[in-house]
């Protein structure tokens, strides 16, 4: 049966192609779930709406995805810990917190967007690359400073 794709779908194809499946995994999977329609003319010219629809979209939200990048580039945590005397963090630096700092100065970041290399466990500056949209990624700059100094 032939279909054309809703949604990008591994290994069967992108948006808007028309591919050959068995019948029952287009009834039972694909149609049903709105992955898919049968094609026809109708359906060729639907998908080529939605199509637009979603590279409108995707348009918008990488443009967001930069202009927050942008922002982000300029900004500077400062995170107090408790250490010990050798300087070492009781705890360690998480993404968690990273993602409530910025939620501090009114950037909504999800904390699995920040990529930690290695976790933070020592004083220091360290840089954190947070990523904003697939194509988009940006770095920002973690002072972990004594908490008595402050």
């Amino acid at each position: 049966m032939k279909v054309i794709l809703r949604k990008k779908l591994e290994n069967l194809g992108d948006i808007g192609d028309v591919v050959s499946v068995k019948n029952g995994y287009a009834r039972n999977y694909l149609i049903p779930n709105n992955l898919a329609f049968i094609a026809t003319d109708d359906a060729i010219k639907r998908i080529e709406r939605e199509k637009m629809k979603l590279i409108n979209q995707l348009t918008k939200e990488k443009e967001n995805a930069e202009s927050i990048s942008h922002a982000l580039s300029n900004i500077q945590l400062t995170i107090p810990m408790r250490t010990t005397e050798e300087g070492n963090l009781y705890g360690s630096i998480t993404s968690q917190l990273i993602a409530e700092k910025l939620t501090e100065l009114n950037f909504n970041i999800d904390k699995r967007n920040i990529i930690i290399d290695e976790p933070i466990k020592t004083l220091g500056i360290f840089d954190v690359k947070i990523k904003l949209h697939p194509d988009i990624t940006t770095t920002i700059k973690v002072w972990v400073i004594n908490e008595e100094e402050q």
